[in-house]
């Protein structure tokens, strides 16, 4: 992927000083060029083309932005009703994610999402213990975790 990028860099430079013009306009027109041309030979490198992993880390912002906005309305719901009717617990979460800093950066979304944290990862790396504020069902929440922010990383991993 970094070569990719590398080598976009470079033909938008190269773009340039064939245009004899060194504007911020004539960089993007070389970029979009350079982005065509690695487009049309992506079956050459041995990863894949790297705007489907860029696409694939803005689409993992956006989904815990949405995630973040939903369950910090869901903790201001909690706190503010009259009655509290929590049902805090911790839960296990097997996770199919393989490498260090893919289980990380899920501990760090399930973390950064109010009302829940990961409070353990076990010796193997394959399961999370997740406290949470709010427990409904357990197997709802393990599969929205799985098809939401899991999917998403294995989508920019993989």
């Amino acid at each position: 992927m970094a070569i990719q990028i590398l080598l976009n860099v470079f033909i938008a430079f190269v773009w340039m000083f064939l245009s004899n013009s060194f504007t911020a306009a004539t960089f993007i027109i070389g970029y979009i060029l350079g982005l065509v041309m690695l487009f049309m030979l992506r079956r050459f490198f041995s990863t894949r083309f790297y705007l489907e992993r860029v696409v694939a880390v803005a689409k993992l912002i956006l989904l815990f932005l949405k995630e973040l906005v939903v369950s910090n309305i869901a903790v201001l719901r909690v706190i503010l009703k009259p009655k509290m009717n929590i049902r805090p617990a911790i839960f296990e979460l097997e996770t199919q994610l393989k490498e260090g800093w893919e289980i990380t950066l899920l501990s760090l979304l399930i973390t950064l999402t109010p009302g829940t944290v990961v409070i353990n990862i076990s010796e193997d790396r394959t399961k999370l213990y997740v406290h949470t504020l709010d427990l409904d069902d357990v197997e709802d929440t393990v599969n929205s975790i799985r098809n939401t922010f899991e999917k998403a990383i294995m989508e920019v991993s993989r």
